[in-house]
């Protein structure tokens, strides 16, 4: 069964150039043109009664974007991992307090589905560019090109919280969670059925490799 989300429906996706070229030349790229995302067909598929009441109660649980921490380290961590990731997007984003609420909400969203950040910073980029209120020719929307439709399927059907950076977040994190559990942690696979093009290579490799700008490794001041 075909994917329902992302950069191109069956027969549609991105070439290979372009992917590659997207993950090489970063969101920088993208940022000349503010309405266009690099988004094509999608499909809806349905979805059995349980998966969808267990998306809609993920969607619905509207917990502030505040991390938790229970141990002074993983705050320390936490508190290193922003200032990095400050650095990287300041470029993209040059005013702190937009760049630190995005990072804060994609860590808290990441975490919440059990994603790993880099991933998720690394589809954004591949999916947006970093950009809010990018949308595709067919109507997906926000950093992670959400297709309108999940609103209605999982959510209020209010299509236009889909600009709402936490709400737009939510979506897409929530709707991978459920592609990588349906193909059981094959991370391959599911971001081709979050692509729409489940099977084949571009996508996946695109976001891959964006992934590799964004992964952190800890590095503790010494003591």
């Amino acid at each position: 069964m075909n994917g329902v989300h992302g950069l191109g429906g069956e027969g549609r996706g991105l070439s290979r150039r372009a992917c590659l070229a997207a993950s090489l030349a970063g969101p920088s790229a993208w940022l000349g043109a503010p309405s266009a995302a690099l988004a094509g067909g999608q499909l809806e598929e349905p979805l059995m009664d349980s998966v969808r009441t267990a998306l809609s109660s993920a969607i619905a649980n509207q917990a502030p974007p505040e991390p938790e921490f229970f141990t002074t380290d993983a705050r320390l961590h936490y508190v290193r991992w922003l200032a990095a990731m400050s650095d990287r997007l300041r470029r993209r984003k040059p005013e702190w307090q937009v760049r630190r609420d995005f990072l804060q909400t994609v860590w808290y969203e990441s975490k919440r589905a059990g994603l790993d950040v880099s991933l998720v910073l690394g589809l954004i980029q591949v999916e947006s560019g970093f950009r809010k209120f990018a949308v595709s020719s067919v109507g997906a929307r926000g950093y992670m090109q959400v297709m309108p439709f999940w609103t209605r399927v999982i959510g209020d059907g209010d299509a236009g919280k889909l600009f709402h950076m936490q709400t737009n977040l939510r979506f897409g994190c929530v709707i991978l969670r459920h592609y990588i559990d349906r193909e059981r942690g094959d991370l391959f696979m599911a971001l081709g059925r979050y692509n729409g093009s489940r099977g084949r290579p571009p996508y996946p490799n695109a976001v891959f490799g964006a992934q590799r700008s964004w992964e952190y490794v800890d590095r503790p001041a010494a003591g």
